[in-house]
């Protein structure tokens, strides 16, 4: 049989995060090869060829709708709880699904089963459908052997985030249209009716005011170097994609956005909120501390948390607990804090992550509630600068024509 690359992420026995590359025939016997390793793997992944992706992509591997991942989810839910094996589930699903991608990656991950693979391991090869949450949420399922009380609250996990961000995309359509009008109107304005005003002033000897001049200023310099600005927008998107997609991009962005005004606390309650599900999760199912950090750290959703995260898993290990150390992140609220104390004290910990999740949710739904009306009056202020720099630019050089055909 031949083999292929396996990209692995592990812990070795001192607790530490290792990661690297072996060639195995099968999922199965790379994880024989870390076992022997005395290595414990926490995510393997085949390295495709050029060809094989190009494969891959053609036979429809690309990203899927939320509520086609959500039914998938509640199906095999429903299913697993009603008995059904593991197989026949994912057979009785790829039958009636009808979304080409998921359709294929259902075909694989059953033929990945068949051949030794554990479920987890076969989803995460379809990462664009399957995220980091929802393989790490199944491989703890398995190994809690408490599968579909996990996938129960992945399904809600899943179905709020979907929630939250169309909440979001929704409070934030009508300011993101109303800005989009005000800067037509500024180049309209400037582009077309200032210059026209201008001509007459200026024919009739009058000194502009500054408005005027300054409106004259911003017209020439887009007039006649418009295609350098068009060309330095375009160099920037791109950049920043680019840059985005690093993990220093990530992190300035990611901590940007938690800083940002108005939008940031709505962030950090949502982060806060997918922390604590996600933790209540891999407690209830009974992993251990130290594995439920790693899951937690890679699942995140934001990298600034993340790298926070990691920076006290040190002391973490070492045994000083879990909420002393959390007190150094600024991002994590006293309240949750002094929650997770209390469940360490009392041994319930998944019981006051689930109260702080809760807690959480409520308060991203009336901050996404209450997102359209902070931004409103910001929209009214813009709008009015516009118009009176405007008024100030036409109607100060008018009055003096006035006086001057008087």
């Amino acid at each position: 049989m031949p083999k292929s690359n396996y990209a692995y992420k592990a812990i070795n026995q001192q607790g530490e995060n290792v990661s690297g590359k072996i060639e195995a025939e099968s999922i199965e016997n790379a994880n024989l090869i870390l076992a022997a390793r005395e290595l414990m793997p926490l995510q393997i992944k085949e390295e495709q060829s050029g060809e094989m992706n190009w494969l891959k992509n053609l036979m429809g591997s690309g990203g899927i709708k939320i509520t086609d991942l959500v039914m998938f989810t509640k199906q095999f839910h429903s299913m697993l709880v009603a008995g059904i094996p593991i197989l026949r589930i994912l057979a009785i699903i790829e039958g009636q699904t009808e979304n080409a991608a998921l359709k294929n990656a259902t075909s694989n991950v059953v033929k990945d089963i068949n051949q030794g693979s554990s479920l987890s391991d076969a989803l995460q090869k379809f990462p664009k459908i399957f995220d980091p949450l929802y393989c790490d949420m199944v491989r703890a399922g398995e190994t809690s052997g408490n599968l579909p009380s996990v996938l129960e609250r992945l399904i809600y996990i899943i179905e709020h985030e979907a929630k939250i961000k169309e909440d979001i995309k929704s409070a934030l359509r009508y300011p993101i249209m109303v800005l989009i009008a005000l800067v037509a109107a500024f180049v309209l304005l400037l582009t077309f009716v200032i210059p026209t005003f201008a001509k007459v002033f200026i024919g009739a000897g009058i000194d502009l005011p500054w408005p005027t001049k300054v409106a004259m200023m911003l017209y020439d310099f887009i007039h006649n170097y418009w295609y350098f600005i068009v060309g330095a927008m375009v160099a920037v998107t791109v950049s920043l994609y680019y840059y985005f997609k690093t993990s220093n991009g990530r992190f300035v962005r990611d901590s940007f956005m938690l800083e940002i005004p108005i939008l940031g606390p709505l962030f950090k309650k949502s982060a806060l909120s997918r922390f604590a599900s996600i933790f209540a999760i891999l407690q209830s199912s009974g992993i251990p501390i130290m594995q439920s950090l790693t899951v937690l750290s890679a699942t995140m959703g934001n990298e600034a948390l993340t790298r926070s995260f990691d920076n006290v898993r040190e002391r973490i290990k070492e045994g000083a607990g879990i909420a002393t150390p959390l007190k150094s992140v600024k991002y994590f609220t006293p309240m949750v804090i002094d929650m997770i104390a209390i469940g360490e004290e009392s041994g319930k910990i998944d019981e006051m992550m689930r109260a702080v999740a809760t807690h959480y949710d409520s308060e991203v739904e009336y901050a996404v509630k209450g997102l359209s009306d902070s931004l409103t009056p910001i929209l009214i202020v813009g709008l009015a600068a516009i118009v009176g720099f405007f008024a100030m630019a036409i109607f100060l050089p008018m009055w003096d024509l006035t006086k001057i055909v008087k």
